[in-house]
């Protein structure tokens, strides 16, 4: 069974978001209870309706919480110095090493949050943005100027992010590992970041 160390400080909240993590990671998402969430993070019920609503609003802010880790992460592995196509493979390394972390709570971003309906909806466009602004500063440098004349266009940040995401979903579920589609996942990048023809 997977345990939440208790953290020093009382942020509960954090300990809430750690716990719904933890039953994720050994029960799934969806056969995570409350009651799961509030044991993992060795807290209350009555403290976790203090930050959450519900389990699917604990959900949110989780995933919330998890994209902006990630995208710090990503944009940090990325030297902006470096020729365009090491920047996309550091990039693509960065994504694969975020999603191979925690490749449950990956999983359920790709595939539980959308079965939420329009109360997740707000939250993929969110990401889905924040992934997008993450493609267009890092592609928005001198070294991407001397390869490429014109930003890359949101459609095709789109298509990108859409591509990854649906190739970790794919290889977790089949139990394989993300790494083994690193040189796949880069030349992929590459064709559509790279010049237009």
């Amino acid at each position: 069974m997977i345990t939440v160390p208790s953290p020093t400080t009382t942020d509960h909240r954090r300990r809430l978001l750690d716990g719904l993590a933890a039953s994720i990671e050994e029960n799934g998402y969806r056969r995570t209870t409350v009651a799961d969430i509030v044991r993992y993070a060795r807290t209350s019920r009555r403290t976790f309706y203090q930050y959450f609503s519900d389990k699917e609003a604990c959900l949110v802010a989780l995933h919330r919480h998890t994209a902006t880790q990630m995208v710090e992460q990503i944009s940090g592995a990325v030297d902006s110095a470096a020729p365009w196509r090491d920047q996309v493979r550091q990039a693509v390394e960065a994504w694969i090493a975020c999603t191979e972390a925690r490749p449950a709570i990956t999983l359920s971003w790709i595939r539980e949050v959308p079965s939420l309906g329009t109360s997740a909806r707000d939250l993929q466009r969110d990401i889905m943005e924040s992934f997008i602004d993450m493609i267009q500063t890092l592609t928005a440098t001198p070294a991407w100027r001397e390869a490429r004349t014109t930003p890359v266009p949101r459609p095709l940040a789109i298509m990108l992010l859409g591509g990854l995401r649906e190739l970790t979903a794919t290889t977790v579920e089949d139990g394989r590992r993300i790494r083994d589609n690193a040189e796949l996942a880069v030349a992929a990048s590459i064709t559509l970041l790279g010049p237009m023809q």
